[in-house]
């Protein structure tokens, strides 16, 4: 009681103290943020000396750890906060402000309650705690991304995929069409706004999140399976997956769904589950191809285990292999109808390129996607659980299992499908660039065993494996906060600041450069009486974007046809617009780096050009970027013939 009401004062302090400082001037930010701080400060005070004094029968230990956990808990309150304001933007302002302040609370409370008031290290154990923690950031992770869905700019990559849903079709010379179709489903419920590109990504988070518990929980047992949410709710590339809709996010929860399905085919004997391994894996290659890694990884384990060398002799393998394939059949055919386009660009292209060793930028992407605690994790949870810290293999508690996993399978499951898909990256990235998040969704097949290490209380693991478990909550702690804290940045800038980076590094003036180029647009229209082409001259950024956010009510979406007519590859650009079709219109070139708008080649594709121009990106009486274009007038049938790819 006294913690809610403690709770209830802190509100008020904070609605109070807002709206003072907001009468005297201090702006909406500075307001917020304000009142903000002496809530905070005036629920710690009550909380610690009013509604949990320290007394002779419960003194207060553990002091330093304890206001740890405070001001954790109160930058995550202030990254929800953050949330709330940017989500309900629009709204009546009073409305908006009184929401945010009482989201505010209940996050403080809750946290409160949870993690700060009783000690930082209460009675019970290890697993308890991990439990705890695993729910409470999981609802800190789920709810965050949902509120900022609608309300950071699309990235480049995302408003590319928002044109494949407008061209919508069963394949793409880049990816496979799952990406395109989630969007159109997305967009045809929710428009085409952010929150109806990636609705579809956050979906996609909750059946990682689901397969990867279940997943775990038959691996190494209930205690590990919580903490695996925990991981794919805090590490950097399962937190993205579940924001950014990319391929990746399709990708990875199909790998987790046929993670899950193997471990049940091939150590659980449950011959239906091959149908959940086919219908996985035929979805993942209509998402991307790279999960064709995990039949080399299933074919060995199979050879190398003896009670999973009976599948050979079974039909429901071939048969999950065929339902993959008829799944994946409508890539097939489009590769047939385009000279095998997609399987070249993603096969042949990549290995006849330029020779690099990439080694090294392969491992620090892993950090990136795993943090460095994580990669060490990663790299040695197998093999620590083979000195002691051993999965509990496969729970018993589901009644479906033919036995108990022999000693050894667990961990030899996750060693093989983790190390053949990572092999086949690692000897890439020898001899050519790799990409960053490609290894993303490998790491799923280990986080079981990181898991089981995390709530280990082996009183034989070693100091090495100790100091893995401690850092932990920190790494964790950290990565949550930069998530929360950086969206509210991406949205709304440092108070006073404005944005950390400018166009086209991050996305935070999008909007304002469609609009800016959509208004450059509307003058040419006005002098030429034609609807002018918005060309970006980079390989599909600028021109993703302007068919996203470069229009206006006189030009609906569809000018933006990417450089490709001006003799160019621009990707799909290519195949959607042909320059033979676009000859006699009049065109305004993009570019954020002059040498790209000032390329002498472009004047031979016009019968006139402008002369270049340099302008700023303003979002809120700042400048948060420049840009140049120049306009071309009349593009020639001929020249546009020799633009044909």
């Amino acid at each position: 009681m006294r913690l809610a009401l403690a709770g209830l004062v802190g509100m008020l302090v904070d609605f109070v103290a807002f709206q003072a400082l907001f009468f005297l001037g201090a702006g909406l930010d500075g307001a917020q943020l304000s009142g903000f701080c002496l809530a905070s400060l005036c629920n710690h005070a009550l909380i610690t000396r009013w509604a949990f004094p320290e007394t002779a029968e419960r003194p207060r230990p553990h002091r330093i750890e304890r206001e740890t956990l405070f001001l954790l808990v109160c930058l995550l309150s202030l990254a929800l906060r953050g949330g709330v304001l940017a989500g309900l933007a629009g709204l009546p302002a009073q409305r908006v402000i009184m929401s945010a302040i009482g989201a505010t609370a209940i996050a403080t409370f809750l946290g409160s309650a949870c993690f700060v008031i009783p000690p930082a290290n209460p009675p019970g154990s290890s697993a308890a705690r991990w439990r705890l923690a695993a729910i409470g950031a999981v609802g800190f992770s789920v709810v965050l991304r949902l509120l900022f869905l609608g309300r950071v700019e699309l990235m480049p990559q995302e408003a590319y995929y928002w044109d494949y849903a407008r061209h919508l079709d069963i394949g793409y010379l880049d990816h496979p069409p799952m990406v395109a179709w989630l969007i159109w489903i997305g967009t045809s419920l929710f428009g085409n706004n952010e929150f109806g590109v990636r609705i579809a990504a956050w979906l996609c988070w909750g059946a990682t999140a689901f397969f990867s518990f279940r997943l775990t929980r038959n691996l190494c047992g209930g205690p590990a399976a919580f903490v695996s949410l925990l991981l794919v709710a805090a590490l950097p590339f399962y937190f993205a997956t579940g924001l950014v809709m990319t391929p990746d996010a399709p990708l990875t929860a199909c790998w987790a769904g046929t993670l899950y399905f193997l471990e049940r085919a091939l150590l659980g004997g449950e011959r239906r589950a091959w149908w959940g391994v086919g219908l996985c894996i035929g979805l993942g290659l209509l998402s991307k191809y790279t999960i064709a890694l995990l039949a080399p990884a299933a074919l060995l384990f199979m050879l190398l285990e003896p009670r999973a060398r009976v599948w050979f002799r079974r039909p429901e393998p071939y048969l999950a292999a065929a339902l993959a394939l008829v799944l994946f059949s409508p890539v097939i055919l489009w590769n047939m109808e385009h000279g095998l386009a997609s399987f070249a660009f993603q096969s042949t292209r990549r290995i006849e390129g330029a020779v690099r060793f990439s080694l090294p930028e392969l491992l620090l992407g892993i950090v990136g996607l795993l943090t460095p605690t994580g990669l060490v994790a990663a790299l040695t949870a197998p093999w620590l659980h083979a000195r002691g810290v051993r999965p509990a293999g496969p729970d018993q508690g589901s009644g479906r299992d033919k036995g108990p996993a022999r000693p050894g399978e667990p961990r030899r499951f996750i060693i093989i499908f983790t190390l053949v898909p990572l092999s086949v990256f690692a000897a890439f990235s020898l001899f050519h660039m790799t990409r960053l998040n490609w290894t993303g969704p490998l790491w799923l097949a280990v986080l079981p065993a990181v898991a089981a290490g995390i709530v280990s209380t082996d009183e034989h693991a070693s100091a090495w494996q100790r100091r893995i478990q401690r850092a932990w909550a920190p790494t964790l702690s950290i990565c949550l906060v930069l998530y929360g804290l950086g969206l509210n940045v991406l949205v709304a800038g440092l108070p006073g600041l404005g944005a950390v980076a400018s166009l086209p590094k991050v996305p935070v003036a999008w909007d304002e450069f469609g609009r800016q180029a959509a208004d450059i647009a509307r003058d040419v229209r006005e002098t030429t009486g034609q609807e002018p082409l918005l060309i970006g001259l980079d390989a599909y950024n600028i021109a993703s974007e302007l068919a996203f956010y470069g229009h206006d009510d006189a030009a609906p979406r569809g000018n933006s046809v990417g450089r490709s007519v001006v003799g160019q590859p621009s990707l799909m650009y290519g195949f959607w617009y042909r320059p033979d079709t676009l000859a006699g219109r009049p065109a305004v070139l993009f570019a954020f780096t002059r040498h790209q708008i000032e390329n002498p080649l472009l004047a031979g594709f016009f019968s006139d050009s402008g002369e270049v121009r340099r302008q700023d990106v303003v979002k809120n009486g700042r400048v948060e970027g420049h840009f140049f274009y120049r306009v071309g007038y009349t593009l020639p049938r001929s020249a546009a013939q020799v633009a044909t790819p």
